[in-house]
């Protein structure tokens, strides 16, 4: 497909002259920062250690002492009012029943935001299942203390979008919305229409339709949620953003200016996007961008420069529209074909390498603009684009340097060079460009992407760069060829050096005081994983929380000021239920997750 050509090689020769012309904009100095600090938490040795939520319990602010800890709200299954908090509910709002006849709750808590609505308190939690569910809950907030209670919690109707799938995590909008995330999406180049099935991931959705999986379509989901509280007494809005693409998101982060939006998408062989809304404040309309990597050296998890592929715009209501006519099938979408013995495409085929693997495709006349909403990485990739990211996850943001911050769970697969005499090949690379060169990190990299203005995105928050910042290194036991000996005794299930990141997943910024905070989604890299704070200015990284075996930090996300208290919010993820199931019983309450935040803190907006 010489489409695909053109546009990488028009993409490698502009580059360089955009980043001369349109470096990152000049700003005044930041005023000297101020300055935190948190007392470190121990590695996890011992069982009862293990099976604890161990937290900072101490944090210096300004050079002043403040006592913090981990402090729970909700646990999945824990009633609130009249609710069960994680029960998943059918199209009906009706229980989901298990296999033995028992309500079904979920123990897959990822995102959980603070909201502030008309003087109320509320928080909007992810459940990441099939069906997912999203829980409202109204909170009480202790005025001298900041500590935070649930009054009441309650299920939000999804039924209007076809029910909810897989939330993941996400992040909180300029104007106070929930914006929320569909993760993995369903691939409908193996939906079959006769049974109405793809595989047990997907299948397992009919749950919602009380069975029938003819009442859904795989393009019903993978999309932006966003999820608006109207007033004091929790009324909810839900808007899924069709005009933002078709991914597997881990979640959106809006910029500054209220338009400029960064897209991540989890999986293996993925992209990275930028989508740029029409209007400040409103995402139903806008130009959705993919990002290639030009890279530059391979040094620390890589660095390169980045140029933006343009996938075209769209409204919200114009993709809707489709769906509500009656959602294409893929092969509406495109012609399949073969690759040649060679591994060629034949001629008109674009050969792209993306989550499916090597294919060889063909738009159809006329779908160009369907097939960059609903089918958004296949297209990027048609169009240019790199998809060879490898878990790619969250996204924070720093505006006193204007940079943002990525993180990629493991530098892997097609982030690997795979390439012989100069070809792409294997699993892979084979089929596509090849553009990512890196060594094989199974601890993963945070990577920093600085920010600038571009008049032809018609935004001054454009990444023109993206180098590895903060990476995990490997032991003996992943890289014999490591500095560091493989763990032994109380520590061997750690194949990742314990004094830095493994798999790092969630961020999110204390702005004004240079700290990120990464948190991780690791089985065996760590044993027990771990939230980090990573100082800007020293390199300084701190573990300030451990969780108990098995599970998941998710939803780290920092509220500076929330009528006088700041919070560092903390998901813990299904307890034992990626490891170490054995060691508790299938029904204990141990396996139930925790939304909770470390704090309370003074505020810390400057105010």
């Amino acid at each position: 497909m010489q489409l695909k050509l053109v546009a990488r090689a028009v993409a490698a020769a502009l580059v360089p002259a955009v980043l001369g012309a349109c470096a990152t904009t000049g700003h005044e100095a930041a005023p000297t920062p101020n300055s935190l600090s948190f007392a470190e938490v121990g590695v996890p040795t011992t069982d009862a250690q293990k099976r604890a939520v161990q937290a900072s319990d101490l944090a210096v602010i300004d050079g002043q002492a403040r006592k913090i800890g981990y402090h729970t709200i909700l646990r999945s299954g824990q009633r609130a009012g009249d609710g069960i908090f994680g029960e998943l509910v059918d199209i009906h709002g009706k229980p989901v029943m298990a296999a033995d006849g028992s309500h079904t709750i979920s123990d897959a808590i990822d995102f959980s935001s603070l909201i502030q609505k008309d003087g109320a308190l509320f928080m909007i939690s992810h459940f990441e299942s099939r069906p997912g569910a999203m829980y409202l809950s109204k909170l009480a907030q202790n005025a001298e203390s900041g500590e935070l209670s649930a009054d009441w919690t309650r299920s939000i109707d999804f039924s209007a979008i076809h029910g909810l799938w897989v939330p993941c995590a996400g992040s909180v909008t300029p104007w106070g919305s929930h914006l929320g995330s569909e993760e993995y999406e369903p691939d409908a180049a193996k939906w079959n229409p006769a049974s109405g099935k793809i595989d047990d991931y997907y299948n397992a959705m009919a749950a919602y339709t009380g069975g029938d999986l003819h009442k859904i379509n795989p393009y019903y989901y993978g999309y932006p949620v966003e999820v608006a509280v109207e007033n004091a007494q929790g009324a909810t809005r839900v808007m899924q953003h069709h005009s933002m693409g078709r991914l597997a998101i881990e979640l959106a982060k809006v910029m500054p200016d209220q338009r400029t939006v960064y897209i991540s998408d989890d999986g293996t062989n993925v992209g990275l996007y930028m989508f740029v809304a029409d209007k400040a404040g409103d995402l139903s309309a806008g130009t959705l961008y993919a990002a290639t990597w030009l890279q530059l050296d391979d040094r620390n998890g890589g660095n390169a420069k980045l140029a933006w592929i343009d996938l075209g715009h769209a409204t919200d209501a114009e993709i809707k529209q489709v769906l509500d006519a009656g959602p294409p099938r893929f092969d509406d979408i495109f012609s399949r074909a073969e690759p040649n013995k060679d591994g060629s495409c034949p001629a008109g085929y674009g050969s792209i390498n993306t989550s499916a693997g090597h294919e060889c495709l063909m738009i159809k006349p006329g779908m160009e603009k369907i097939a960059s909403r609903l089918e958004t990485r296949r297209y990027a990739a048609l169009m240019g684009a790199t998809t060879e990211f490898r878990k790619e996850e969250g996204i924070t943001f720093d505006p006193a340097t204007r940079s943002l911050f990525v993180s990629m769970s493991e530098v892997a697969r097609g982030m690997e060079d795979h390439a012989k005499n100069g070809k792409p090949t294997g699993k892979y690379d084979a089929g596509g460009p090849n553009d990512v060169r890196l060594p094989y990190n199974r601890c993963g990299v945070v990577y920093r992407l600085p920010l600038g203005s571009d008049a032809a995105v018609g935004s001054d928050y454009v990444a023109k760069s993206m180098h590895g910042l903060v990476s995990g290194r490997m032991t003996q036991a992943w890289d014999k060829n490591s500095p560091i000996p493989a763990y032994t005794g109380a520590l061997a299930n750690n194949k990742c050096d314990i004094n830095g990141i493994a798999n790092p997943d969630n961020l999110t910024f204390i702005e004004g005081y240079h700290t990120l905070i990464i948190g991780e989604d690791t089985g065996s890299g760590h044993q027990n994983d771990a939230v980090w704070s990573y100082n800007l200015m020293d390199g300084q990284l701190t573990r300030i929380e451990t969780t108990p075996y098995g599970s998941e930090t998710t939803s780290v996300y920092w509220y500076p000021n929330v009528n006088g208290h700041a919070y560092l919010m903390s998901v813990i993820q299904h307890p034992y239920g990626e490891s170490d199931e054995d060691k508790v019983g299938a029904n204990s309450p141990e396996r139930r997750a925790y939304v909770g935040y470390i704090g309370p803190f003074p505020a810390m907006d400057g105010k």
